[in-house]
């Protein structure tokens, strides 16, 4: 049991960091109306924040594609993304649920090397998974801690209720890393 207390801590640590921040850039502004100002920041962060989460989708489809036998313990951490990529959405708009493995998710085409992603977005980038399933849930763990500490770091320039979100998404990430190398290549 004490080779999971660090993975703890760090996950205490991470959401504690993610709260904190959360509370400071979530004051209100004491009356000053500035909402045309943060509008169009607070739209470029959203629209990041769902290309993030859709590549972070596209990862998981592509490692249960690839090891199939990985799928549903990787179902309900991608179902969760799915409903982060829902949230952030500048729109509201919900991604069209995917079965895991499949070549769509969050409603943007998948698979095909330099298919656009949702509204013009750049194209996609090809998901490399590992070989071994324990390497591919390695991978996907990392790609879990490094998104949601990208997050974390963005979140002393978001407006309040995104500060807040991206908070609450970020640590949900760390969750997820936890979640993945808690018992690797075991069943959940």
């Amino acid at each position: 049991m004490p080779s999971t207390l660090p993975s703890r801590r760090s996950l205490l640590a991470a959401a504690a960091t993610a709260a904190g921040a959360s509370l400071l850039t979530g004051c209100s502004d004491g009356g000053r109306a500035a909402p045309d100002s943060d509008a169009p920041l607070e739209r470029r962060m959203r629209e990041a924040a769902v290309r993030e989460s859709q590549e972070l989708l596209e990862r998981y489809d592509a490692t249960a594609k690839a090891h199939p036998a990985l799928a549903e313990r990787l179902a309900p951490l991608r179902a969760a993304v799915g409903e982060h990529v829902a949230a952030l959405h500048p729109d509201g708009a919900r991604p069209s649920p995917a079965p895991t493995g499949s070549r769509e998710a969050a409603g943007a085409p998948r698979g095909a090397k330099g298919a656009k992603g949702a509204k013009g977005a750049p194209p996609l980038v090809a998901v490399s998974v590992p070989d071994k399933p324990e390497e591919a849930v390695t991978a996907l763990a990392d790609a879990e801690r490094s998104l949601a500490e990208a997050r974390t770091q963005h979140l002393a320039g978001a407006p309040g209720e995104l500060a807040r979100l991206l908070a609450s998404v970020a640590a949900c990430g760390i969750v997820h890393h936890h979640l993945l190398t808690s018992n690797p290549g075991g069943r959940q």
